[in-house]
């Protein structure tokens, strides 16, 4: 089965295709894009019905009602899990241990991760507890951390040592160490707590290895190694900056995603674009600069979700990354140096005209042996255009 075609690029093909210039058909819109016309047809119905020219229920309304009954199934779990810990806690001479009560939940078909959520336990421990007998040792500093969270509840103001008195004057004696150690394990701060740091004016050291040593031509199959890159460029709204992820084979662009904000989500919508689009990821060497985009918590997991294996180039060295930077350098002289764009949905429509229609269609390159990379992946890979 296809994979589905990202949502910013259909979109970008249906603003192409309103826009297109008399005696342009929707077919010839579909072919430069590599899409079925039918598909197209059926993009630009929805388009109208969204934008309130045909009825019907708009993309927004649809995923609303999806969201809104998925937001009532979940209510309706959270008021259960309160319901029965209420119930459970009720009950004369128990000790204060939810965990029983969440495997009970659990077998009643209630996420555990929901259950935690709402009683604010992690699922860490509870997962150990589920696999390994309690220890007389667990079941004393379970209740040790019970003292501590009642204390910390009532008094949010307090630090580990005050802590340590209310939960004595509860019951529960213990050092002032075992309490720092229960509290950041729980991270149970006082409110009055030392401010974090902000940010550094120094980049931070990468969290991958330099993988490719600014080998671009090594590679001689599809999908080994992706580059990816950030620009920008300026129009009167302001700013509009575009993440490529490009297939360092065949030279094509496999994902792009282009936002008015420079941030970590723009290169995940990228890469999540470029995997919907290619069906497969997994090995892939994800090549990037130290940009605070690419180092990002986000696009780590996103990396890991999808099998691809990280790599980074040296601060301040345009040619760790050069063939990343020689597409950035056509795109500024095919199209950004072009005129001045007035706004940044019009810039946005020229820049995908020129990668989709362009550049993966129409500009031959000599180290292809003079074929555009739609038609080297199609010879050196017939499953590619499946993916186009």
């Amino acid at each position: 089965m296809p994979k589905p075609y990202p949502e910013e690029f259909r979109a970008d093909v249906v603003r192409v295709a309103r826009a297109r210039e008399d005696g342009v058909t929707i077919e010839q819109v579909a072919t430069d894009f590599g899409v079925h016309p039918m598909t197209l047809q059926k993009w630009l119905r929805r388009a109208a019905v969204d934008d309130g020219a045909s009825p019907g229920h708009t993309s927004t309304e649809s995923v609303e009602l999806r969201e809104a009954r998925k937001r009532i199934r979940l209510l309706e779990q959270e008021n259960e899990v309160l319901r029965r810990a209420a119930a459970y806690l009720s009950q004369a001479q128990l000790p204060k241990r939810l965990y029983p009560l969440v495997r009970e939940l659990a077998a009643d078909g209630i996420a555990v991760a929901l259950t935690c959520r709402v009683l604010g336990l992690a699922r860490q421990p509870y997962y150990r507890w589920l696999a390994d007998p309690i220890t007389d040792t667990d079941l004393a500093q379970a209740y040790r951390a019970n003292a501590l969270l009642d204390a910390h509840r009532d008094d949010p103001e307090f630090g580990y040592r005050y802590l340590v008195v209310e939960a004595a004057a509860a019951g529960e004696a213990m050092a002032e160490r075992t309490a720092w150690r229960i509290c950041h394990d729980g991270g149970w701060w006082s409110v009055f707590g030392k401010k974090r740091r902000g940010k550094g004016g120094r980049v931070g050291p990468p969290v991958h290895d330099d993988l490719v040593r600014r080998e671009f031509t090594t590679t001689t199959s599809l999908d080994r190694l992706w580059l990816a890159d950030i620009t920008e460029h300026s129009t009167a709204e302001g700013k509009l900056y575009c993440c490529a992820v490009k297939d360092a084979c065949s030279g094509r662009i496999v994902g792009y995603s282009i936002d008015a904000r420079m941030t970590s989500e723009l290169a995940v919508r990228a890469v999540e674009n470029a995997v919907a689009r290619r069906g497969r990821a997994g090995g892939c060497v994800f090549h990037t600069d130290r940009g605070s985009q690419f180092r990002s918590r986000k696009l780590q997991h996103t990396l890991r979700r999808h099998g691809l294996v990280g790599s980074m180039g040296r601060v301040g060295a345009a040619g760790d990354n050069a063939a990343m930077e020689s597409f950035f350098a056509l795109l500024q002289k095919n199209v950004l140096d072009r005129r001045r764009f007035t706004t940044r949905q019009e810039l946005r429509t020229a820049i995908v005209t020129w990668i989709e229609r362009t550049y993966h269609r129409r500009r031959r390159q000599a180290r292809l042996g003079g074929l555009t990379p739609i038609e080297y992946e199609t010879i050196i890979s017939p499953a590619a255009p499946a993916a186009a």
